[in-house]
C-alpha cells in the first residue's frame, strides 16, 4: 500500500525541481497525479521520466496559472475527469529578484501575479472539490523566513512580500477549512538545488559562501522537499493544519558572523 493510494493530487510546476520530484514520489506512493507547467518541454520530460520508471503522471502544458481562467480550467478539468480532488500542492511560482530601487511597478505586479495570485486562483477553484472529498490537503509553497526576516545580501522585496502573504492566506484557509475537513499548510524551502541555481553552486567559492550560514553546511535537494510534501499530503499529518514546515537545513536558526573566542562571564 502506498501512502497516497487512491488520492487525486494536483501539483503545479512539475516541469522540474521540487515539482518534478514531488510528482514522481507521489505517483510512486499510489496517487493519481495531475501536473502542469508553463514550460511544455519540461513538463513533457517529467511525464517521460515517470513512464521510464513505470509510473503514470497526467500533465497539461503550457498552462499559465497566473491567468484565472487557465487555473479554473486546469482544476475543474481534473475534477470532471476524476470526480474528486484530495490534494492541491501549489509549487509553481516566478518573480523578478531585484533590489527595491530597481524593482519597477511592472516587476511588482509580475511577482504578485506569479507568486500569490496563482495560489489564490487554484485554492479558490479547488475549494468545493476539496470540501466534498473530506480529509483533503492544501500545500502552499512559501520561503524560509519570508514572513519575518529580510536579507541584506539578496534582493527579494516582491518575492518575500508575496510569500509572506501566502503564509497568511494559508493560515486563513486552515481556519475556514477545518469544518470541511480541509487541512492547509505551508512548505517553506531554504536553499534547494534546482536547475535555476545549479550554475551558482557549481562554483566552489560561491558554494562555500552560500552554505557557510546553513547549519548542515550543504544545500538541500528537491527529493528532500518532496518527502516533506508527502507527509503533508498523506493521512500521517491528519492533525496538522495552519502550520509552516520549514525545510532549510537550519539556516533560519543560524546567526552568521565572525567567530570570537570562548565566552567569558
Amino acid at each position: 500500500m502506498g501512502r497516497l493510494d487512491g488520492k487525486v493530487v494536483l501539483i503545479s510546476g512539475t516541469g522540474g525541481g521540487q515539482g518534478r520530484a514531488a510528482a514522481l514520489l507521489f505517483a510512486r506512493e499510489g496517487a493519481d497525479v495531475y501536473g502542469c507547467d508553463i514550460s511544455a518541454d519540461d513538463a513533457a520530460e517529467t511525464v517521460a521520466l515517470a513512464a521510464g520508471q513505470g509510473l503514470t503522471i497526467q500533465s497539461e502544458q503550457p498552462i499559465d496559472l497566473g491567468d484565472a481562467c487557465a487555473a479554473r480550467e486546469w482544476v475543474e478539468g481534473v475534477a470532471r475527469r476524476h470526480g474528486r480532488i484530495d490534494v492541491l500542492y501549489n509549487n509553481a511560482g516566478r518573480a523578478r529578484w531585484r533590489w527595491i530601487e530597481d524593482l519597477t511597478p511592472e516587476d511588482w505586479r509580475y511577482g504578485i501575479r506569479n507568486m500569490l495570485d496563482l495560489v489564490y486562483y487554484t485554492c479558490h477553484y479547488a475549494w468545493g472539490h476539496l470540501a466534498a472529498a473530506g480529509k483533503s490537503s492544501i500545500i502552499n509553497t512559501a520561503m524560509a523566513g519570508a514572513a519575518w526576516q529580510g536579507r541584506e545580501d539578496i534582493p527579494g522585496a516582491v518575492g518575500r512580500a508575496a510569500k509572506a502573504a501566502v503564509v497568511g492566506l494559508t493560515r486563513q484557509l486552515a481556519a475556514e477549512g477545518g469544518r470541511h475537513g480541509i487541512r492547509a499548510n505551508v512548505l517553506s524551502p531554504g536553499a534547494i538545488l534546482v536547475p535555476i541555481n545549479e550554475p551558482v553552486y557549481a562554483d566552489p567559492e560561491q558554494h562555500r559562501r552560500k552554505t557557510e550560514s546553513i547549519a548542515l553546511r550543504r544545500v538541500g535537494f528537491p527529493e528532500e522537499m518532496a518527502a516533506a510534501a508527502l507527509f503533508l499530503a498523506s493521512d500521517e499529518s491528519s492533525y496538522v493544519t495552519g502550520a509552516e514546515l520549514t525545510v532549510d537545513g537550519g539556516i533560519s536558526s543560524v546567526r552568521t558572523g565572525e567567530r570570537s573566542g570562548p565566552h567569558v562571564e
